[in-house]
Order: C-alpha cells, then sequence, then structure tokens
C-alpha cells in the first residue's frame, strides 16, 4: 500500500479559541451571527448527510451528476497528476474524478477534522494502493501551503461551500487559490445557482424538520464546549432569500423573549422576542457573476459545465496571463 502522510498545520486548541472567539464577536454584535462552520461536530456531520438525501435538497445530487458525467473531461482538460481537495471530509465524491484521472500521483485532502482526514484516507488506500495520499489538517481560509508533489495539480472545492463566504471573503480566498496555482494548474469549482425562490427555500427548509435540527445543532455545540444554558427548543428554524443579493439566509428566531448565558465567555447575552441569530449564508450565483470573481483573483474561466436541470455548475479556472 502507498504511504499515507497526515500534517497538522493547526494548532491542537486551534478549533477551541475559535470558536469563543466567533461567539464572543458574533453575539455580541447588534444584528447576532455564528459562521456555519460549528454546526459541524459529530452529530451535525450526521445531519448534514441526512439532509443529501432528502428530496428537496439538490445540490449534492446535482453535483454528482456532473461529476459522473463530465470527469473524463475534466480529466481531459487538466492532465493532473495531483488532486488536491479543500474540505474534503469524508471524500466521497472526489472518487469519481479520482477514477477518471488516469495519471494521478498523489491526492492531498485538506480538512480541519483530524479523524475525517484518517477514515477517507484509510478507504481510499484500501480500494487503491497505488495512490499516495497526503492529508493536512488545515484551515483552508487561513492560507495554505501544499506539500511537493507532482503537477499538474487540480484543486478541487466542491459542494457549493464557497457560497458560505460573504463576498469579501470570497475575493480574498480565491486570491489564495490563485497563489498556490503554477501555470498549468487549475481549479474545479462547485456553484449552486440562482433558480426559483421555492425550490431554494424548500431545500434549506424541509417538511420534515431535518435542516431545522441541523441549524439547532450549533447551540448543542455551545451548551456542550462552553456550558451555555440555551435550550435549542427556545428557537425556530428560519430560511429565507435575499433577492438582492441572491443569497440564502439560515436563522434562529427567539420564539420569546430570552438570555443566553455563557460562563465559559463570562457573557450574558440577551434576546427579545422574534430577534434573530443568522447562522449560514448560502449564495447562489450566474456564470458571469463567477467568471468576474475568478478573474479579479486572476484566474481564467475556461470550462463550464451544469447538470441537465441547470441547477449547479462545476467550473474549471486556470491561471489568468
Amino acid at each position: 500500500m502507498s504511504p499515507f502522510l497526515l500534517t497538522r498545520t493547526l494548532p491542537e486548541d486551534t478549533a477551541g479559541a475559535d470558536l469563543r472567539a466567533d461567539v464572543l464577536a458574533g453575539l455580541t454584535r447588534t444584528a447576532k451571527e455564528l459562521p456555519p462552520k460549528w454546526f459541524y461536530d459529530a452529530r451535525g456531520s450526521e445531519l448534514f448527510e441526512e439532509i443529501t438525501r432528502l428530496p428537496d435538497y439538490y445540490p449534492t445530487r446535482a453535483e454528482r451528476e456532473i461529476l459522473i458525467a463530465r470527469a473524463p473531461d475534466i480529466a481531459a482538460a487538466t492532465g493532473a497528476r495531483t488532486l488536491v481537495e479543500l474540505g474534503s471530509g469524508s471524500s466521497e465524491k472526489t472518487r469519481h474524478l479520482l477514477d477518471a484521472l488516469p495519471a494521478l500521483h498523489s491526492y492531498v485532502p485538506v480538512d480541519v477534522s483530524e479523524s475525517a482526514l484518517t477514515g477517507a484516507a484509510e478507504a481510499l488506500l484500501a480500494e487503491r494502493p497505488g495512490l499516495h495520499v497526503h492529508a493536512l489538517i488545515a484551515d483552508f481560509t487561513r492560507g495554505l501551503a501544499l506539500p511537493g508533489s507532482p503537477g499538474p495539480r487540480l484543486v478541487a472545492f466542491l459542494g457549493g461551500t464557497i457560497g458560505n463566504l460573504l463576498p469579501a471573503e470570497r475575493a480574498l480566498f480565491l486570491r489564495s487559490v490563485r497563489a498556490l496555482l503554477e501555470p498549468g494548474d487549475a481549479l474545479l469549482l462547485g456553484t449552486d445557482l440562482v433558480k426559483n425562490e421555492e425550490v431554494l427555500v424548500r431545500a434549506y427548509d424541509d417538511a420534515t424538520g431535518v435542516t431545522a435540527a441541523f441549524n439547532k445543532n450549533v447551540l448543542n455545540v455551545l451548551a456542550r464546549e462552553l456550558d451555555a444554558d440555551v435550550d435549542p427548543a427556545d428557537f425556530d428554524h428560519v430560511a429565507l432569500w435575499d433577492p438582492e443579493r441572491e443569497w440564502i439566509e439560515m436563522r434562529l428566531r427567539a420564539r420569546s423573549a430570552l438570555t443566553v448565558k455563557i460562563p465559559e465567555l463570562d457573557l450574558v447575552v440577551p434576546f427579545e422576542e422574534g430577534e434573530e441569530l443568522r447562522t449560514e449564508v448560502s449564495a447562489k450565483f450566474r456564470r458571469e457573476g463567477v467568471r468576474g470573481e475568478l478573474a479579479d483573483a486572476g484566474l481564467d474561466l475556461t470550462e463550464w459545465w451544469t447538470d441537465a436541470a441547470g441547477r449547479f455548475a462545476l467550473s474549471l479556472a486556470t491561471v489568468g496571463p
């Protein structure tokens, strides 16, 4: 079996320090907010996997459809010998790319979760003993240094996750990706597309309540990690479409006036009845908008593929002049 290397670029206590900083900053603002990354403890990850199987949640199926249909085209266009995946998680969808890249030598999954990286690498190497895997425990939003590996390299950022970044954050992220790329390398980017409001809202507010449980799970994280005396039952799940910004917002709305105490931060957070805490932004995109954001980062959009229904897109970008 080929070697599995694991490199940690995040200090052991980074997650705890980041959570405390995000909660202190986000819950003391006039318009309260928390970053969506705090959904994803073990239970949150299970709930998200359940969401991806819901009939109304189309992005995962649509992206998989494109990957299955276009993986040979992606391989032909890139000739990649190294595949880098940002936010790799279980690396489940990546298998379609791995199978289609005949010259692939190395796979570099990047994630904040050591357990996710180790589990995915072990499964991949059992299926593909000739593959070299060098996993990075890293936060790709903080800049990234890649290990030495043969080129050309294909950097994949899938799942529409870029939509969770605000415009300024997206610009910074894309510039940081551009800094990783050399001539001949490419970026494969997954973006959910603007569509009918009803379709979008249903995808984030299912009738069975799975997305509501996922949204409220951030409160369970605060209770467990920071000893917050918060009860998810005191909040309602809300999903709204912002037509001006063209993004979905997920929020938690206080059912009545209440106070959340967080002893770990010596913090008392009052909520008025109906007051909302924003927990996620999920931007939706148009082709020309994606092209423009890539160009601003020094990247040229060279290929654009969608699923048959035109709901989701994978774009391929290369280093600009």
